[in-house]
C-alpha cells in the first residue's frame, strides 16, 4: 500500500512539474513577443525620426542662402599670436567666412541663433537656443517631437556677444546626422588634414571663424561646460586644462583674451563625451 501511494504521488508531481514548465514556456514566449513588438516599435520610431530630420536638413540646405564671404574693411582679426610663433592661425585667417541669410530660418523657428559648419564632418546646420538645455534634446528644428533632437546652444550663453565659453550640443546619431559625425575628429583621416581645424559660424549679427585647439573624449562632467569665470586666473587654468586634454597636438595657443567655442556630444551609452574646443580668430559684423 505504501509503495502505491508513493507511485501515485510521484505521478502527481510529474503532472505539476509539466504544468509549471508549460506555464513558464508560455510566459517566456509572451515576454519574447512583447520584447519583439517593443523593439519593432523603437526601430520604426528611429527610422521615422531620421526620415523627418533628413527632410528638415534637406529643406534648410536647399532653401537657405549661404555665401562664402571675402574679407572686407569690417573684418576683424581676433587676438592674433606673435608672427614668429609656429601657429597655423596665419593660414586659417586667409579662409573665407560663411554668411547665412537668416530671414527664412527665423520665420520657421524664432529660436534660431546661428548656423554652424565644422570642417571634415557632416555638421552644417542651423543652431537654436531656448530657455533650457532639454527641449531640443527631443524636438526638431520645426519644434515637432523627435528623439533625434537638434543642434542647440547652451541656454546660459549670450548668442550675440559670446561668452568666454560658448557651448553647442546635439545628439550623436548613428546615421551621422546632428553631431553623429563629431566622432570623426578622433580619426586619423580627420586630424591628418589641417584644413579641418576650422569651425565657421554665422549669426544674424556677425560671421565668425574659430580655430580648433583641443579634441578629446571624457566622462560626463560640468567643468568643460563652464560658461564664464570669475577671475582671469581661473579662466587661464580652464584654458590650460582644456588644451592639455587634447588627443591631437594642435599648433593653436590660447590665453585669456580668447573666446572659446565648445562642441559636445555623447560618445556612447555609458556617459562618455566627445568634446571639441576652438578659439575665435576672425569675425565680421553684418
Amino acid at each position: 500500500m505504501k509503495k502505491k501511494k508513493t507511485k501515485r504521488m510521484s505521478r502527481v508531481e510529474r503532472i505539476k512539474k509539466q504544468r509549471r514548465k508549460k506555464r513558464l514556456l508560455i510566459f517566456a514566449f509572451f515576454l519574447s513577443f512583447c520584447v519583439f513588438v517593443v523593439s519593432l516599435f523603437l526601430i520604426w520610431n528611429w527610422f521615422q525620426d531620421n526620415r523627418k530630420i533628413d527632410q528638415l536638413v534637406k529643406e534648410t540646405s536647399e532653401t537657405v542662402k549661404k555665401t562664402e564671404k571675402k574679407d572686407s574693411e569690417k573684418t576683424e582679426l581676433v587676438n592674433p599670436p606673435e608672427e614668429d610663433q609656429p601657429d597655423d592661425y596665419w593660414d586659417y585667417i586667409k579662409m573665407d567666412l560663411l554668411e547665412v541669410d537668416f530671414n527664412e530660418l527665423l520665420q520657421k523657428n524664432s529660436d534660431t541663433v546661428g548656423w554652424i559648419e565644422v570642417k571634415g564632418t557632416n555638421i552644417n546646420y542651423p543652431v537654436v537656443q531656448t530657455t533650457d538645455n532639454s527641449y531640443y534634446l527631443s524636438h526638431a528644428f520645426d519644434k515637432t517631437q523627435n528623439d533625434a533632437g537638434w543642434v542647440f546652444m547652451d541656454y546660459r550663453n549670450d548668442a550675440t556677444n559670446f561668452d568666454q565659453n560658448t557651448i553647442i550640443y546635439a545628439h550623436s546619431r548613428y546615421n551621422q546626422t546632428m553631431f553623429g559625425s563629431l566622432k570623426n575628429i578622433l580619426t586619423s583621416s580627420w586630424y591628418n588634414n589641417k584644413n579641418n581645424y576650422i569651425i565657421r559660424m554665422s549669426t544674424p549679427t556677425e560671421n565668425t571663424m574659430w580655430q580648433v585647439f583641443s579634441v578629446y573624449t571624457i566622462e560626463a562632467e560640468s567643468y568643460y561646460i563652464t560658461t564664464n569665470f570669475s577671475t582671469t586666473e581661473s579662466y587661464q587654468e580652464f584654458l590650460n586644462t582644456m588644451k592639455s586634454r587634447s588627443e591631437v597636438n594642435f599648433s593653436a595657443t590660447v590665453n585669456t583674451n580668447d573666446k572659446v567655442l565648445t562642441l559636445s556630444t555623447c560618445q556612447d551609452n555609458f556617459g562618455h563625451r566627445v568634446v571639441m574646443h576652438a578659439k575665435l580668430i576672425k569675425r565680421e559684423a553684418r
